[in-house]
């Protein structure tokens, strides 16, 4: 009976934590960000701004998670991270991994789907902070890669989308393209979730028997200059990193030797 009211509770509260997480966003996009379009006249200094503010209600919005039952969570590692700059790269098992880093890492920039910017629940804050959208083409990279050399913590899931339940790791190559045109080291953080929720193709009701407890470590950087060889064509070398990325992010629940 104690697990029964246990699970339901959860599902009400997810339900509840999912609430205020839409409402908001759309709050912050008819009230807040028009308020800083009129205060910060800058648009980077606004985008900086407007990031800062994301940090922090989603600092906020994990521990309301936390404080009403639905999860518990561990975060290491966080002093290999910098002010700015740097390129992230994770495992993605659920679909709330992007509000975890976010709230861990500051001035963070990621890539969003662009169908996010005519969400109304989500247009005011991809937009005020200046996200990179997918659906950007060939620049694809090249926003990226701007973004962390104008001082932005950018992170991606070289994954493109949540973790399959079984089957291998499959990686995408544009996070290593990312890294090899910037000429920037990847720093890596393993997510691991355990018992599993909020997984591809999961229902957000759909709780487990106990809570979820997050498990997050910043691990070492990766040089990415040992897989840019004088002359080798970029495609071989983003092939390369990208096997190396994969063999790493399969290799257990804790952060592996490179």
């Amino acid at each position: 009976m104690a697990e029964r009211i246990g699970a339901a509770w959860r599902v009400l509260a997810t339900g509840l934590c999912f609430a205020c997480f839409g409402i908001g966003g759309l709050l912050l996009g008819i009230v807040l960000f028009p308020f800083m379009r009129l205060c910060i006249r800058d648009a980077r200094q606004r985008a900086r701004a407007a990031k800062a503010v994301i940090h922090h209600l989603f600092r906020f919005f994990i521990g309301l998670m936390r404080s009403m039952g639905v999860l518990t969570y561990e975060v290491r590692g966080l002093a290999r991270l910098q002010p700015g700059g740097q390129l992230i790269l994770a495992n993605h098992p659920t679909l709330i991994d992007v509000v975890f880093l976010m709230a861990f890492i500051g001035r963070a920039d990621c890539i969003v789907k662009g169908a996010l910017a005519r969400n109304p629940f989500t247009r005011g804050p991809v937009r005020a902070a200046g996200f990179v959208f997918n659906d950007s083409g060939s620049g694809l990279v090249e926003d990226c890669v701007n973004s962390v050399r104008a001082g932005n913590n950018l992170i991606i899931f070289p994954e493109g989308t949540r973790s399959a339940q079984d089957g291998p790791l499959r990686l995408h190559r544009g996070a290593a393209r990312v890294a090899l045109l910037g000429e920037v080291d990847i720093v890596p953080v393993r997510i691991q979730c355990t018992p599993a929720t909020l997984s591809k193709g999961d229902k957000w009701y759909s709780v487990p028997a106990r809570r979820a407890h997050f498990d997050i470590e910043v691990c070492e950087p990766i040089p990415v200059a040992q897989f840019s060889a004088d002359g080798e064509h970029p495609a071989l070398a983003a092939r390369r990193l990208t096997a190396h990325l994969t063999d790493y992010f399969s290799m257990g629940n804790h952060c592996a030797s490179t």
